[in-house]
């Protein structure tokens, strides 16, 4: 903010490259010269206020002569009490302002005979045109008649570290009378020698004068710090003598104590002023800020008009179509409810903008989780409380929808199938025997009781003893260094409280696992910052949405512009939804990049005995022979994936700082799991053989099946998509079948799959840079594969259609352009043919012309078919001969 009005000069703060910029121009020798030469300087720093504007720094003359000032006085604090400031830091700028007050050039000259002045010959010389240089235009003059005294502004004392509120009683003011008859001798003796011309032509010492904020001046108050300042000068240490004996039989004045406490009251009503106005300031940003939400609100109340405004179309329509007896000549869908199409218009633009939000923004906006067409603010709820009420996942529409329509093969085989959440349906009937086996059922009384809140320590032990087996960890993990709570998404949440404070962040490649963000928000109010990952092979990358560390420095770069604190980097492998596999070389670059920026490395690794297809090898953290920072590597794992048992809750958590650790085990508490589970989950992952020999075997084989055929039936539809042999999805490139390459259009598809009853994730749901990208699970019986890639099929062969009619329709209105006159008159050729016009010649016409007239005019206000021909004929005659009345 730039504040330019007197009243704001004195509550400005300096930063310190500001503060260096100032120090920089004053500390030049002509400034100092012009300084030192002249009674009045506010000109001198009206041009350093100039030069710091054409620099970007916006201060007045006065904000800077005020710093300049202070600074002095700290500079001179410091040094007659020859000790560092307060708190024992050393003042950062004491060695520039010593090198300028310590070496001040002495300036003196002569009352008598001021063409004699030496100031004036040297701001004329070669400091002039330096001075000229740095500050002002050449235009300006410098020379100044000098004025009989030299005078120095006293600043008051403030603290480098903290405003002080006492300063520090001022030497005692005295009084002399120059040339008085009590004069010794030997001075006069002294003065006689002197030449004519000396600047001591009279026993004068220069008289510093006492400046306050407020500008009260008190002349004749002695400072031995000016004189010091003055330079050598032919005798003078001689006379400074001289006149420090007849200082010592000087008498204290009366008014003295009568001043400094006149200026002490001063300055606490000064510092009373100052404290005012910073909270004056605090309150008109609050305003401000309230003024923006309101606006804000404002706006989407004007939006919220708008959409309402549909329905009066509609009504409208509606009155035409009655009067019109042969409706079906107007070219119009047959079944078409305007009502029910403009009403539901406003509600699904206002989701398609939500989920268009701008593919490059770098940080969450819980705004674009929540429905706000919905959004109603419960007065039982704080404001915590109404944001989880309206939270909504990016895919929590369609799997609301699937559970509520499920398909079944005998009781609702038109069901929805479910190709969009990750679970592995493939070994149930193998995971349901070993889990009711006799060795599974045993109930004891610790197993009834409250555990460690950490687990229980028999199955932490098996944790452990498990992932060193699986990981090829180089030494035995510690069962003290584990961790369990029910499912990753609670030890996301957990890491995110304990890592971080609210509103700063962690750092995720983009597409990732979309329901990490909501267990990063909704207890520790953390955001995530986003380092997008694109189709393109460029650069450094061999693959598409390939991972690299200058992409990760990058996003890191520009959230820390933007005031966004990140605390640590989030890794999935493999990588949720893409399927990749990192290799040690590039784990170890990602983990060396998190330990050069201090973050901590969260790697989520439930997919680890996933991989399918032998030709792939999963490298785990754990394996690695030494962490680059292992006290900010945190490793996560869980059954729901790689044992095909998501139902069962269950996640750990391998960390060797036990800050961390304990930390989370205090909140444990809410995320425990109970103890027949934790008995279950023991013996399953203690029985390495049945694992090894029936459950991976089998489970590989049955992902490769139902993997191949998912990816045959795209090759045969010419589906582009990205072939990995890792966990059960397929990352798919539906983008040739949107009309328009926008998140709006890739909703459009995601809704028209799930209109044909298959749930598919779109590719926003795992905030994808580009729209069109889908991700289909495939670990799922083969008939209902079957059945789902058949439906899918249908719609992208409807899309298909679609859009050669639209391209067709296009070329067609392309000649008929060419033949008509440019008229606004709509033209129906038969009743089985489309429409051929201008504006208004179909039902997307329509709405894009009221969407343009609704934005242009004051036509919102009616309610009336009637007064809105009265309005706008013109409209209303386009609508008449749409609907065939003439």
């Amino acid at each position: 903010m730039d504040f330019r009005g007197k009243k704001y000069e004195r509550g400005s703060n300096w930063s310190d490259p500001e503060v260096v910029e100032l120090l920089h121009l004053w500390a030049d020798e002509s400034v100092q010269a012009e300084l030192e030469s002249c009674l009045r300087n506010q000109h001198v720093f009206n041009r350093i206020a100039e030069v710091l504007r054409d620099k970007g720094i916006h201060r007045t003359g006065d904000q800077c002569r005020e710093k300049i000032k202070k600074m002095k006085l700290e500079y001179r604090r410091i040094k007659d009490n020859n000790k560092a400031p307060r708190g024992g830091r050393t003042w950062k700028f004491y060695d520039v302002m010593d090198r300028v007050l310590a070496s001040r050039p002495s300036l003196a000259y002569n009352a008598s005979n001021s063409n004699s002045l030496m100031p004036q010959q040297v701001l004329q010389g070669s400091l002039v045109e330096n001075y000229h240089h740095h500050l002002a235009p050449s235009t300006m003059p410098f020379a100044h008649s000098q004025p009989p005294e030299l005078m120095e502004i006293k600043c008051e004392e403030v603290d480098s570290e903290e405003r002080c509120l006492t300063p520090e009683p001022p030497p005692s003011v005295t009084y002399q009378q120059v040339g008085s008859a009590e004069e010794p001798e030997i001075e006069r003796a002294f003065l006689d020698r002197s030449q004519n011309d000396s600047p001591i032509s009279r026993v004068e010492i220069p008289i510093e004068t006492s400046v306050s904020p407020s500008g009260f001046s008190e002349p004749n108050v002695a400072s031995s710090s000016r004189i010091q300042s003055l330079g050598p000068r032919p005798g003078f240490s001689t006379l400074h003598r001289l006149r420090k004996k007849r200082k010592a039989q000087r008498l204290k004045d009366p008014l003295d104590e009568l001043l400094l406490k006149t200026l002490t009251a001063q300055r606490e009503m000064e510092e009373r002023f100052l404290q005012l106005e910073e909270r004056r300031l605090q309150r008109d940003l609050e305003v401000e800020e309230r003024r923006i939400q309101l606006e804000q609100r404002r706006f989407e109340l004007e939006r919220d008009h708008e959409f309402r405004m549909f329905s009066v179309f509609a009504q409208m329509l509606s009155i035409l179509k009655q009067n019109n007896s042969s409706s079906s000549a107007s070219g119009l869908p047959q079944g078409v409810d305007f009502s029910q199409a403009f009403s539901s218009g406003g509600q699904q633009e206002t989701r398609t903008t939500q989920l268009g939000q701008p593919a490059l923004e770098k940080t969450t906006n819980i705004y674009s989780f929540c429905n706000h067409s919905d959004f109603q603010s419960s007065p039982y709820l704080s404001v915590r409380g109404n944001i989880a009420n309206i939270f909504r996942g990016s895919t929590e529409e369609g799997y609301n929808a699937y559970h509520a329509d499920k398909y079944d093969e005998d009781k609702n085989p038109n069901g929805i199938i479910n190709f969009g959440t990750s679970e592995n349906k493939l070994c149930f009937d193998l995971m349901s025997k070993r889990l009711t086996q006799s060795d599974m059922n045993v109930i004891e009384p610790p197993l009834l009781q409250y555990p460690d809140w950490k687990g229980h320590m028999f199955l932490r032990e098996e944790v452990a003893r498990f992932l060193t087996y699986y990981c090829k960890a180089p030494a035995p993990l510690k069962a003290e260094n584990v961790i369990v709570q029910n499912g990753c998404g609670s030890l996301f949440s957990a890491l995110a409280t304990v890592l971080c404070d609210p509103g700063e962040a962690f750092l995720i490649a983009t597409p990732f696992y979309g329901g990490i963000t909501q267990s990063v928000f909704l207890y520790g109010n953390v955001k995530l910052v986003y380092a997008y990952l694109d189709s393109q092979v460029s650069g450094t990358s061999t693959r598409p949405f390939q991972l690299t560390v200058d992409k990760l420095k990058k996003a890191l770069q520009d959230a820390q512009s933007e005031g966004v604190k990140v605390k640590a980097l989030i890794l999935l492998n493999p990588q949720n939804p893409l399927g990749d596999i990192y290799s040690l070389s590039e784990l170890n670059e990602y983990l060396e990049f998190a330990k050069r920026y201090e973050l901590h490395v969260i790697v989520d690794e439930i997919y680890m005995l996933s991989v399918f297809d032998d030709s792939a090898s999963f490298h785990s953290v754990l394996e690695m022979d030494r962490l680059p920072d292992p006290e900010r590597t945190h490793v996560m794992w869980g059954i729901s994936k790689d044992f095909a048992i998501s139902g069962i809750r269950f996640g750990t958590l391998y960390t060797e700082n036990q800050d961390v650790a304990n930390a989370i085990g205090s909140l444990c508490y809410f995320h425990g799991v109970c103890g027949p589970v934790q008995y279950k989950i023991a013996q399953l992952l203690q029985d390495r053989d049945w694992i090894n020999q029936v459950y991976l075997r089998a489970n590989h084989d049955r992902l490769k099946a139902a993997h191949t055929f998912v990816t045959d039936e795209l090759k045969t539809l010419g589906v582009p998509f990205l072939n990995r042999n890792a966990g059960f999805f397929v990352w798919i490139d539906f983008r040739k079948y949107l009309k328009r390459r926008t998140f709006e259009e890739e909703m459009v598809l995601w809704r028209r799959f799930l209109d044909n009853k298959i749930l598919l994730s779109c590719g926003k749901a795992f905030e994808c840079s580009e729209p069109g990208w889908f991700r289909i699970i495939f670990a799922d019986k083969m008939h209902r594969l079957q059945l789902g890639m058949q439906r899918v099929r249908e719609v992208l062969e409807e899309c298909e259609q679609e859009l050669l009619n639209e391209e067709r329709d296009q070329a067609c209105q392309s000649d008929s352009e060419g033949k008509e006159d440019s008229t606004d008159e709509v033209i129906f050729v038969s009743h089985h043919q489309e429409p051929v016009s201008a504006a208004g010649s179909n039902l997307g016409d329509l709405i894009g012309l009221l969407q343009q007239q609704m934005r242009s005019s004051d036509w919102l206000q009616k309610n009336t078919a009637e007064q809105f021909a009265q309005e706008k004929p013109e409209i209303y005659d386009v609508f008449s001969k749409l609907v065939g009345k003439q």
